[in-house]
């Protein structure tokens, strides 16, 4: 019976060792994503900012960090680069933009080297200084909802990463998950043939 003992306390063992690897790995597939913009999603200002910033919820990579800020006519304000400081992307816009309408359209690498990106839109109820009046087609209209999605106008959550941002696959939890199921295997194996042993043992006796 000892050995059988044994192989259950080896079996248990292994199932709980596999679960904390798999719920350990399973975090780690998860990408950064923003938690709010500046102005805010949908906001109206009196005049456009002199710059527009992303907050996430981890640090951000430099490399390869990109913020456009286009007004109405589609014309792009944005002057310099990125500037990233811990978890907060910011780009400073050019003097002089018009009321109207502004779509910031950003794309960063995230902490684990993955690329994301999304799209907040924000409203000026007056051009800057130098801007003159506002040119043609500028709005007040609500802006539309974070990233490339189709959500309702007038939404405030903050920007989130872009539907086709493809996530990779977990290869790591498959790894794991097979690992597991390997160990679970060779001691059902080896479980049938200590079961098997009494009984040779006993023919041989007698």
């Amino acid at each position: 019976m000892r050995p059988i003992r044994h192989l259950l306390s080896a079996l248990l063992g292994a199932l709980f060792f596999a679960a904390a690897v798999l719920s350990a790995a399973a975090p780690a597939s998860a990408h950064d994503a923003a938690e709010s913009s500046s102005p805010a999603q949908g906001a109206t200002v009196a005049t456009p900012p002199e710059k527009v910033s992303v907050t996430f919820n981890n640090d951000p990579l430099a490399l390869g960090s990109q913020i456009q800020v286009k007004d109405a006519a589609g014309t792009s304000w944005a002057e310099g680069p990125v500037e990233i400081v811990d978890n907060v992307a910011s780009q400073k816009l050019r003097a002089g933009a018009p009321a109207g309408q502004f779509t910031v359209v950003w794309r960063v690498v995230s902490s684990d080297s993955h690329p994301i990106e999304g799209t907040f839109t924000f409203t000026a109820t007056a051009g800057a200084a130098g801007s003159g009046t506002a040119g043609p087609g500028s709005s007040t209209t609500p802006a539309k909802a974070p990233t490339a999605g189709t959500a309702q106008p007038g939404t405030t959550t903050a920007p989130e990463p872009a539907p086709d941002a493809a996530e990779p696959f977990p290869w790591s939890l498959v790894l794991f998950a097979g690992t597991a199921l390997g160990i679970l295997v060779a001691l059902a194996v080896l479980a049938k043939r200590n079961l098997k042993t009494p009984d040779g043992d006993a023919g041989e006796e007698q």
